[in-house]
């Protein structure tokens, strides 16, 4: 693994500094970094998605591991780094790894081209979210995601239900992964030292619970219509969203006095296919 003097000497040498608009803070403490990887553990000849290697700190250690690594970078001075440091040992993936903030970018799926893969990485903090609910709920041929986030956003993630953090991310994620924190990372085991605290966390996929891919659409479009009105009741929500009175259609254990964020995620899917009723989802779902 590079040191934070090594890291330091890279950049040196190429005339370049840490850039914040990036979000490029390199984690150097190795004993996190060994957290990550043997949280992952990748199996010589696996297939791993890296998304914002940076100077390849990371990357080197999955190399070393026997990992068949795609490397994803935004920037051309750090894929420059990289592919000093690793040529065709890594294959190296230029621009965003998002297409908008419900697929990969085509450059990275033409990478995967469908095998099996594994998520390990350091995310760049503005990618993290999106990223995270893309494979969780759009691509089962990813087994796991093994990730750095900011600490705010693995609160998020395993929020419970009638708390501050709980909402659309959390829905998601807890419906389709099991999800555990794996270390708290302190700021100074990063180069700069961001103003916030980060996590490390796994998520490890369950069986999916939507039908289709456009029942997907619609939870996600459910849950962020009901969080954007979190401090209303349900039967409030639900006619201001279809223009009408209430229909007397609510599961078991869920009434209109409710608020959205006491249900569970699982009682947030099951609202929306009740109040869909067989006629829409059959007529959303042929579309």
């Amino acid at each position: 693994m590079q040191t934070l003097s090594e890291i330091k000497a890279l950049l040196a040498a190429h005339g370049i500094r840490p850039k914040h608009r990036f979000g490029q803070n390199f984690l150097h403490d190795h004993n996190q970094l060994r957290k990550l990887v043997d949280a992952a553990a990748v199996t010589p000849g696996e297939l791993v998605l890296e998304v914002g290697p940076g100077t390849g700190t990371l990357t080197e250690t999955l190399v070393e591991a026997g990992a068949n690594v795609i490397a994803c970078e935004i920037d051309p001075d750090m894929r420059a780094i990289v592919q000093g440091r690793l040529g065709e040992r890594v294959t190296l993936v230029a621009g965003d790894c998002l297409d908008g903030k419900r697929a990969l970018s085509p450059e990275v799926l033409a990478a995967l081209h469908g095998r099996p893969f594994v998520l390990v990485a350091n995310l760049p903090y503005n990618a993290a979210s999106p990223l995270m609910a893309i494979l969780a709920g759009r691509h089962p041929e990813c087994r796991g995601q093994f990730v750095t986030v900011q600490k705010e956003v693995a609160d998020r993630v395993r929020a419970a239900t009638n708390t501050r953090d709980y909402g659309p991310l959390t829905a998601l994620l807890q419906l389709t992964s099991d999800i555990r924190e794996i270390a708290v990372v302190k700021p100074g085991s990063f180069w700069p030292a961001p103003d916030v605290i980060s996590a490390m966390i796994a998520l490890v996929p369950k069986p999916t619970p939507f039908a289709t891919a456009d029942e997907l659409d619609r939870f996600e479009r459910f849950t962020h219509e009901l969080f954007s009105k979190r401090r209303k009741q349900l039967g409030s929500i639900l006619r201001d969203l279809h223009g009408r009175t209430d229909n007397g259609l609510w599961p078991a254990g869920i009434t209109s006095d409710l608020r959205p964020e006491v249900l569970s995620p699982n009682q947030i899917l099951e609202l929306m296919r009740l109040r869909e009723g067989p006629e829409q989802r059959l007529d959303q779902d042929l579309r």
